[in-house]
């Protein structure tokens, strides 16, 4: 479905209630299937969250995950430890050209029986659960900190843990020191030390526990993106955010600031934001350990007549689409000059903003969302308007709530 959203001016004051971090969710539901005394509030309401759900929760033997890479991640590692379990594990035409050797390779290093259907090192495979009782493996450091990610998830369920030794540089940190925050909040031991993780094996007498899921900081994004392109004063209040939050694109608050706009959180349970002044200098900035809010910075910098230079953001290549490639298709044809690197872009400084442009989303949630503030300087056109289900299935609805004004 294609929409257009007219050139609009938002209320000086407004609210939005954000649901629960996607990377969170999906984190903590395959925890709750290892560990079912575990209960979970403020679940994300995403697509990719309720795939991961039916897929921790389906008999069949056939796992179908769509466009969602974080599952396919998470659940390769699941589906690998569980005794006597076979499932093909694939997903959409995309999810077939989105790696998954270096996870299973190490998998395998740790006894998994895993086998490619189609294409050598792309899913779907094919996973036959067993017991795994190898601990130690390797694993280059500046991959998805997804595929880190699934290994720590499972480790406490091996029979000897696991000692995870990350080659070269480490990129997305947040997002590891995410996942072994979660393992610490449900009492499963772990240490990280220079390039080695360890996960000790979770002790049997685990108790019930209730977890509250932050709301998603990437869906944040898209409003401090808003109240840095709108008139000073204005002010967006969002629920419910923590001002020591697990999640790495929270650095959203110290990034802002170079656009003029202020957070102040109240009590753990929501953050203002409000427009303090306005900056036009040039931004640079290395988004190493938090690449999915490249695209939004992008398209703020653009809105506002902004130079940028966003490096360390060599893993967009192989999300839901091609991400640097796309901001330039897109950030172009709206009238703008992008130079892009296999890990870099930079953004020439322009005053123009093309109307009625129509944006490509190339089946990606954060194309579509990114560049939705621009509405607040030139009307623009959304092609497939509904793929924001990924992550955040109420956001023209909630942009609706605040002013923008969206036909179909």
């Amino acid at each position: 479905m294609q929409i257009t959203l007219q050139k609009s001016t938002i209320a000086k004051q407004s609210s939005i209630q954000i649901t629960g971090s996607k990377s969170e969710s999906n984190r903590l539901l395959l925890l709750k299937a290892l560990y079912p005394k575990i209960s979970l509030d403020n679940v994300s309401n995403s697509d990719d969250s309720n795939l991961m759900t039916n897929a921790l929760t389906t008999n069949s033997d056939l796992v179908d995950i769509n466009h969602a890479g974080t599952a396919m991640r998470f659940l390769t590692a699941y589906f690998s430890i569980q005794e006597g379990r076979e499932v093909t594990l694939t997903g959409s035409k995309r999810m077939k050209e989105r790696p998954i050797e270096v996870l299973v390779e190490a998998l395998q290093e740790l006894g998994a029986d895993i086998s490619y259907v189609e294409n050598e090192g792309y899913p779907p495979i094919k996973i036959i659960g067993k017991k795994l009782t190898k601990y130690k493996v390797s694993l280059k450091a500046n991959v998805s900190s997804q595929y880190i990610s699934a290994l720590l998830l499972i480790a406490s369920k091996l029979e000897n843990g696991l000692e995870l030794t990350l080659e070269g540089e480490i990129t997305s940190v947040p997002y590891i020191q995410m996942t072994l925050s979660l393992l610490d909040e449900i009492g499963v031991e772990s240490s990280f030390n220079g390039n080695v993780i360890t996960v000790k094996p979770a002790a049997n007498n685990q108790q019930p526990k209730t977890l509250t899921v932050e709301s998603d900081w990437s869906s944040a994004s898209y409003y401090f993106s808003i109240v840095a392109i709108s008139e000073v004063g204005t002010g967006i209040t969002l629920s419910s955010y923590k001002e020591n939050s697990l999640q790495g694109d929270s650095v959203l608050v110290n990034i802002y600031k170079h656009f003029g706009v202020s957070a102040v959180f109240n009590d753990n349970s929501s953050v203002i934001l409000k427009k303090e002044f306005s900056n036009l200098e040039p931004l640079t900035l290395n988004l190493k350990n938090a690449p999915d809010i490249a695209q939004t910075i992008a398209v703020t910098c653009f809105a506002l007549g902004m130079s940028c230079d966003l490096t360390g953001l060599h893993t967009l290549k192989i999300k839901e689409t091609d991400r640097l490639v796309a901001l330039k298709n897109e950030i172009e044809k709206l009238g703008g000059r992008v130079e892009i690197t296999d890990k870099s872009l930079h953004l020439s400084a322009s005053n123009k903003i093309n109307e009625l442009v129509s944006i490509e989303t190339y089946h990606d949630h954060r194309m579509a969302m990114a560049f939705a503030p621009l509405a607040l300087k030139a009307a623009i056109k959304i092609e497939d308007a509904m793929v924001v289900s990924k992550s955040y299935p109420a956001f023209w609805k909630d942009l609706e709530s605040i002013g923008f004004k969206i036909t179909k």
